[in-house]
């Protein structure tokens, strides 16, 4: 017999490859060798198994943050950047139907997904960037707010776009382009990192 957990990784591989609204729960049963009937004694419907798909992504996602920032913590900048470097991991397999099936068939799921972008760029990024500010290491007329809003807020919409970006460039380029280029431009002359 399947676990639930077991139906929830198979979903996971098939919504994000392929997107949410084109793998139906008949392919998922066919796929797992089970029956729609299965499903639907783990979930209440489609939309309720892709929410709970989305929420285990976005906890193992939330997992990487804590344990970076814990890791690195005495230094918020170079957070930011594994958080964003774990994060282009994360979006490489993710094709653009998945995030705009969301926002189109799946308003429970797209409005976790909305909230989680929502405190991963205005609460823990922008409380990142404004630890570092205040160590000294981002110049002190920099809007921390701004850059966050500018940079930092929905990448995941600009680089899905029409022509999705993870198809023109390498995930090395776009993680340079978008955030080590960005965060270099507001740090102050003596900090260094790595990366930077």
């Amino acid at each position: 017999m399947i676990t639930k957990t077991q139906l929830l990784q198979c979903a996971i591989t098939k919504f994000t490859r392929f997107g949410s609204k084109h793998v139906t729960l008949d392919d998922l049963a066919t796929e797992l060798g089970i029956s729609k009937k299965t499903i639907y004694s783990f979930f209440k419907n489609k939309e309720d198994l892709v929410k709970s798909s989305l929420e285990i992504l976005l906890n193992e996602y939330k997992t990487d943050i804590n344990r970076i920032v814990n890791s690195n913590g005495k230094d918020p900048v170079l957070c930011v950047i594994l958080i964003y470097r774990r994060g282009f991991e994360y979006l490489k397999y993710f094709k653009p139907s998945f995030i705009f099936g969301l926002q189109k068939y799946y308003p429970k799921a797209s409005l976790l997904f909305d909230n989680f972008s929502e405190e991963l760029a205005h609460k823990t990024i922008q409380d990142l960037l404004i630890e570092a500010q205040i160590k000294g290491d981002i110049r002190r007329e920099i809007d921390i707010e701004l850059i966050v809003r500018i940079y930092f807020f929905r990448i995941d919409n600009l680089v899905f776009k029409e022509n999705n970006l993870f198809e023109i460039y390498t995930k090395e380029v776009l993680f340079k382009h978008l955030v080590l280029y960005n965060l270099k431009g507001i740090t102050s002359d003596n900090y260094t990192n790595k990366y930077l």
